[in-house]
């Protein structure tokens, strides 16, 4: 919805430069509901989550290297657990910057993948649905989509929301989130079979 509002409005004339990237969410616009409608449905619960959840939220004991405890605290409410591990395994599984601007160097780490499955469902596996286990994978790639979609939103509304460095930095991370989309489209089968030998 934001981001055709930032397409209808183009009030710093840049929709004409960003087609591509138009195009490349609307051909996926369909797996947006996706979540939601199974959690409509009852196949996927509700439970705490953090919402932001990415390493430097973690304090690390720097003795023993062990997680000490959970920060940013303000993001915290009910949500799905997908959320948590999909956003955890976009920023996690990128070997670039998040606003790399050559996204030809943009990766999809799947040894890291491998990495965030193994230990998250080691902890949580007990406690988690087999609807949430089985939708890791998509769960990955569809946070990863909107992490793009609000950086083009924000790019097309002229920068108002996420803090900008240079000209074009949320074109760039934006950019970044769609080219790693596509990475983990290409890894779909190897992601799905990670998560099927850790379960």
């Amino acid at each position: 919805v934001a981001l055709m509002r930032a397409v209808e409005q183009d009030v710093r004339n840049r929709a004409a430069g960003v087609r591509s990237e138009i195009g490349f969410i609307l051909r996926r616009a369909a797996e947006a509901p996706v979540l939601l409608d199974l959690s409509a449905g009852g196949a996927l619960p509700l439970r705490v989550t953090h919402n932001d959840t990415k390493f430097n939220n973690v304090m690390i004991d720097d003795r023993t290297g062990e997680g000490v405890c959970v920060i940013d605290l303000d993001t915290v409410m009910p949500g799905l657990a997908l959320y948590d591990v999909g956003d955890c395994a976009r920023s996690a599984t990128n070997t670039a910057a998040e606003d790399e601007p050559d996204p030809s160097r943009v990766r999809f780490d799947l040894a890291v993948f491998e990495h965030l499955v193994a230990g998250y469902l080691d902890a949580a596996r007990d406690f988690l649905t087999q609807q949430e286990i089985d939708h890791i994978p998509f769960a990955a790639r569809l946070m990863t989509l909107e992490c793009g979609i609000r950086f083009l939103a924000d790019y097309l509304a002229g920068d108002v929301y996420f803090k900008i460095h240079r000209p074009g930095h949320n074109l760039d991370r934006c950019r970044t989130q769609l080219k790693l989309v596509q990475a983990m489209e290409r890894q779909a089968t190897q992601m799905d079979r990670i998560v099927k030998r850790y379960n």
